[in-house]
């Protein structure tokens, strides 16, 4: 390969990768020297952020005990399985999408709370449209490459190029033809100078992606920041910004050896985009992700013009939220602002249906960087003055010395933001893998012991006979059917009424707003402009939504308990005990992911000149009417379909894979049993922990499992 960055191309659809061997001139995830700052310092620093997670971790290194006790004495192939489980454990990482406006701060922030100040590019071109996620990772070695990036899809970029993208349809269906021309030219622009600068390789790029075996700031920026040289068509290969406005997302790859869990960082560009690309990029990162951290400027902390960002975080439950209200640093007067932000933004969020039971955090990620790097000497005597009075009043509140450096950093907000993360990883995340993982150790645990007693010895020396495991495994098989055919049908059912539910509740919305618009024509005629508030659809569209949640958790909660039961029944009647003697445990169901795409924005929320113009162009009751009608069904349709789709299928369809997971394993155990009871195999030739260290082990799995 020429170098790094270098890449050859085979015709349409291939997918060019760098040769991570030859450019791997450091270790894969290793942070460039220019960024990684102090080991001591960052190591020190860092641990402050790291103590919310000893709960969680206690907690894992108890299971892990467990597993390798039973990796330890079990046969070969109950091994695997534990050792799958082990891996499964270890290999959490709970993702953290950061959202919020354009210029509050949340890149800087995110170069703090990974240790490294400068890596991401904290001046985002407007244009550009990346999602960045960091992944910490404990194991280096573990790690496939240190940088990918994924060019937008044909698709996608076609639907930019011909219709401007969401704000291009907006205004097309508003008939705001003026707005929606301006916003097609812009677009040609950009994707001339795009053609111009990439040539040939421009249509190949796209729906593919670049790999590399090291990080550095200008690589980043290379593919995530638009320079000042974007106008320059004759820009090299390494010139800044080169692939910017056509890379969807990048994931970089983060070595922390130090870090105990694995951490996934989403860092977003801000949701008030010309081309409302953005948004639905963000919404697809929010519903991927467990929490959502909020990050908001102290100067306009939660404004009129964040309506798009809380009606997204509507949709997410209050614990799954932090808000981060960054550079209080700019406060002129921190201890009696803070209080007074605090309040606005709780009053904003109640307002307008938001979480406003949400943790709020106040900080500076400029005091944070400041803390990574060790210099202070940036800081003016009117800067100094706002941290040092703010430090006095805090000061009370610290159960333990701080050295100057450990004070700017807790005053910053990094350790607190850290602590309320890992309080909901512990409680969320972490809480739901432990549960996971112990339900099916428990399982192995059980079927250990089935096994044990299915060996011609034990069951001789328990006078029940041969153990016939065809007739174990045909009763699985049949109760299987039975279980999986029930859940179907409960499902479907599920489906359906939620598919009416949603319905009836978009043709209410659509029958009542226009019925509204009627009537302000019968009482202000048709000169004085009229708008209507979608919330209430909103409202509708997320109480259905979370009544089918409800019903599909109930059905599968009921099917998957049944199962486990007469499963237990199965070896019982086998082995001649009773049921109680084996403790079968259901599976953990997955969550079901928040409605965020309730929350886009569509033509009612806008309230500028669009609508005025909308307005104004029309005359005459029959046109009014029949036209909006029209026009919102074609906005409000497509929430419904994905709704149904995205959300409601596909939860029904991870639900049944669940469960179909469950029996598979069950499968699995029985297998193992048939070989004990026919002494073949590797299993038969290992004796197999004792009968005692399966029951304490049990025992002690069934505090997570609960």
């Amino acid at each position: 390969m020429p170098g790094e960055g270098a890449f050859a191309y085979d015709g349409p659809g291939t997918t060019p990768v760098t040769s991570i061997a030859e450019n791997a001139d450091e270790p894969i995830g290793d942070l460039p020297a220019d960024l990684a700052v102090e080991c001591d310092a960052a190591a020190s620093l860092f641990r402050m952020c790291l103590e919310g997670l000893s709960p969680a971790l206690a907690q894992r290194t108890e299971v892990l005990e467990i597993l390798d006790e039973l990796i330890a004495q079990a046969d070969s192939e109950t091994a695997v399985s534990a050792q799958r489980l082990r891996k499964d454990l270890c290999g959490l990482e709970p993702a953290v999408t950061m959202i919020g406006q354009v210029k509050a701060g949340k890149t800087s922030l995110v170069n703090a709370m990974i240790g490294a100040p400068g890596l991401l590019p904290a001046d985002v071109n407007p244009w550009t449209s990346v999602v960045t996620s960091l992944h910490v990772c404990p194991e280096a070695t573990a790690l496939p490459y240190a940088a990918r990036f994924s060019f937008f899809e044909p698709e996608d970029w076609d639907r930019l190029t011909r219709k401007g993208g969401r704000i291009g349809e907006l205004a097309g269906r508003s008939g705001a033809e003026e707005e929606a021309e301006k916003i097609r030219a812009q677009i040609e622009a950009m994707r001339d100078k795009t053609r111009r600068r990439l040539g040939r390789k421009f249509e190949l790029l796209l729906g593919t992606s670049h790999e590399y075996g090291k990080l550095s700031k200008d690589l980043i920026e290379r593919y995530v920041c638009l320079g000042d040289d974007f106008e320059d068509e004759e820009a090299g290969p390494e010139s800044q910004g080169r692939f910017a406005d056509i890379t969807k997302a990048a994931e970089l790859n983060i070595a922390r050896p130090d870090w105990p869990m694995g951490l996934c960082l989403r860092d977003t560009p801000g949701v008030n985009d010309t081309f409302m690309m953005r948004e639905q990029i963000t919404i697809g990162a929010i519903r991927d992700s467990r929490l959502s951290v909020v990050v908001l400027s102290a100067h306009q902390a939660l404004s009129a013009v964040d309506m798009a960002l809380i009606r997204l975080i509507s949709n997410v439950r209050s614990r799954e939220v932090i808000i981060f209200v960054n550079r209080i640093d700019e406060l002129s007067d921190p201890v009696r602002q803070i209080e007074e932000i605090r309040e606005s933004i709780r009053e904003t969020l109640r307002a307008h249906h938001g979480p406003h039971e949400a943790q709020i955090v106040f900080g500076s990620a400029h005091w944070a960087n400041l803390a990574l790097k060790g210099d202070l000497s940036v800081l003016d005597d009117e800067a100094s003055e706002v941290l040092l009075g703010y430090a006095e009043h805090v000061a009370h509140q610290m159960e333990r010395e701080f050295g100057a450096l450990e004070l700017i950093w807790w005053l910053s907000g990094v350790p607190a933001l850290y602590g309320a993360i890992w309080n909901r990883v512990t409680e969320g995340a972490a809480r739901e893998r432990l549960q996971s993982v112990s339900r099916a150790a428990m399982n192995l645990a059980t079927g250990l012991s089935a096994a044990a007693a299915a060996s011609p010895g034990e069951a001789a020396a328990a006078h029940v006979g041969d153990i016939d495991v065809p007739t174990m495994e045909q009763a699985l098989g049949a109760l299987e059917g039975q279980a999986i055919s029930e859940l179907d049908r409960a499902l479907q059912a599920a489906l359906e009424a939620a598919g009416q539910r949603l319905e009836r509740a978009h043709q209410s919305f659509l029958e009542r707003a226009t019925a509204a618009l009627l009537k302000h024509l019968d009482s202000y005629g048709e000169m004085s402009p009229w708008s209507y508030d979608p919330a209430g659809l909103r409202l509708l569209l997320r109480s259905g939504f979370q009544v089918f949640a409800r019903q599909l958790r109930g059905s599968a909660t009921a099917s998957s308990a049944a199962a486990a039961e007469q499963i237990a029944g199965i070896y019982a009647r086998a082995l001649g005990r009773s049921v109680v003697d084996f403790n079968i445990q259901p599976p953990v169901l997955p969550r079901l992911a928040p409605p965020v795409l309730i929350g886009q924005t569509i033509a009612l929320d806008l309230k500028g000149n669009w609508w005025r113009r909308w307005w104004s162009r029309r005359r005459g009751y029959e046109r009014f009417a029949p036209e909006f009608h029209a026009m919102i069904e074609a906005e409000t349709r497509p929430i419904v379909t994905a709704l149904k789709a995205a959300h409601c299928e596909a939860a029904a369809l991870e639900i049944r894979q669940c469960l179909q997971g469950f029996f598979d394993d069950q499968r699995a155990i029985l297998a193992n049993i048939g070989l004990r009871a026919t002494g073949g195999g590797h299993a038969a030739a290992q004796p197999g922990p004792s009968s005692e260290a399966l029951a304490e082990a049990v025992a002690r799995l069934s505090r997570f499992a609960a």
